[in-house]
């Protein structure tokens, strides 16, 4: 019988098992990562932000109180490291842009081509409705796990969920108007 992610963080708190851990690590890596990919849109920094999410979550295992799902948990830490490193690179672009002179700023036209793509349809959403998504539809949380790690009213989520999903709808049907 396998353990459950209540058991295995028991181990880890109690032993500091590391083969726990990574089983654990095992488990939940490919939602993490899958989820920060979407958020981010660059999977290189979705991969350094998955590696950290995890460092933290062993240094922070014994603050797990499975009043939650583990994964809830885990979640919420690597979204948390998502908000930071999202700050950090504001606060670098905007340093950057004080020292660019003579940038063209024009963007080159966009392939459309036959394929829809769906990080193109996130990137269009507004951050707190791209992470309503992702952790709903692309992570498989509840509609209350996500609000408790996003640290909002559940109202609040279902309604990003919800204006998310009708802009997504409106950003497809016009991408295939385009391609037809």
């Amino acid at each position: 019988m396998k353990a459950s992610d209540e058991e295995l963080v028991a181990l880890v708190v109690a032993a500091r098992d590391t083969v726990a851990f990574g089983e654990l690590v095992r488990r939940h890596q490919g939602l993490v990562r899958s989820m920060l990919a979407r958020m981010c849109g660059n999977r290189a920094l979705a991969e350094d932000l998955a590696q950290e999410a995890f460092i933290r979550a062993f240094r922070k295992i014994g603050s797990f109180t499975g009043a939650g799902s583990f994964k809830a948990w885990l979640c919420r830490i690597a979204y948390n490291e998502f908000l930071m490193s999202a700050r950090k690179r504001k606060a670098t672009e905007k340093a950057m842009d004080r020292f660019k002179q003579d940038v063209d700023d024009t963007e080159a036209p966009r392939d459309m081509g036959s394929v829809v793509d769906l990080d193109r349809a996130l990137a269009t959403l507004k951050e707190d409705e791209r992470a309503a998504v992702v952790l709903c539809y692309a992570s498989g949380l509840s509609h209350s796990e996500a609000a408790e790690m996003l640290n909002m009213p559940l109202g609040t989520v279902k309604s990003h969920v919800n204006r998310g999903r009708e802009k997504l709808k409106a950003w497809f049907e016009k991408s295939e108007a385009l391609v037809s």
